[in-house]
């Protein structure tokens, strides 16, 4: 009964409806898309104030590269806005800010906003906000497979090394515990490609209301329905 009532450490979220949410009001979907960095504002600072230490958001997918260009313009010009806001900001609620993913595809601009806000609140002891931008699960599978096999290449480890720990200290996540609770709004009900490794054991919610119209009472419940849930990892 105890474990049921613990709060979550780590929150996932798939900030999915943005889109949908714009299409139906008649708007423009870079709109709908500025809606829903608003309410990641809005979702990150209460996350902090009630004691959640690390907040995972998929913001932008490998896969979405596919998307119209100018969608795709709308949301790298969000992104680098969303950096700037909180560069110019004193306190930033003490909240560290991590990017998950290969950072190395976004424009110059971009690329140096992050390292410098990553910087920045390195040594912030609140809540640890990740966004995770030009992410995909199994693009981060293989380049930790690829790290990991370099070392085994250069004597560095032992095959005989490779164990679940030593993989996830070469994730994009490392050094963190896996998240706990994965919410998805929007209706939808898979995971996208999302932390693949790191939700082996995670809880899922799958809610209908869409990101944008997500609400401080939407994570309220969705943490009230996680306490009541009698986690097993694997034993009966």
């Amino acid at each position: 009964m105890e474990e049921e009532k613990k709060m979550p450490s780590h929150i996932a979220i798939i900030m999915d409806g943005n889109r949908r949410w714009a299409k139906e009001r008649n708007l423009d979907p870079k709109l709908g898309h500025k809606a829903g960095a608003e309410t990641l504002e809005k979702i990150a600072k209460y996350a902090n104030q009630i004691g959640i230490q690390y907040l995972t958001v998929y913001a932008f997918s490998t896969e979405n590269w596919k998307r119209a260009k100018e969608e795709v313009g709308a949301l790298m010009f969000l992104l680098k806005s969303y950096l700037e806001d909180f560069l110019s900001r004193t306190s930033l609620d003490n909240i560290k800010l991590n990017i998950l993913g290969d950072v190395s595809k976004l424009d110059g601009g971009l690329q140096k906003s992050i390292y410098k806000l990553m910087e920045k609140t390195k040594n912030n002891t609140g809540l640890t906000l990740n966004i995770a931008f030009n992410y995909g699960g199994r693009d981060e599978i293989i380049k930790a497979t690829q790290k990991i096999a370099r070392k085994v290449q250069d004597g560095e480890i032992a095959i005989d090394d490779i164990n679940e720990e030593l993989f996830s200290e070469h994730l994009y996540t490392a050094g963190q515990p896996d998240p706990d609770l994965l919410i998805r709004p929007g209706g939808e009900e898979r995971i996208s490609n999302y932390l693949l490794w790191q939700l082996a054991y995670t809880e899922f919610l799958f809610i209908p209301k869409y990101w944008p119209d997500f609400s401080e009472q939407d994570l309220d419940q969705a943490i009230d329905i996680f306490r009541q849930r009698n986690r097993k990892f694997g034993a009966k």
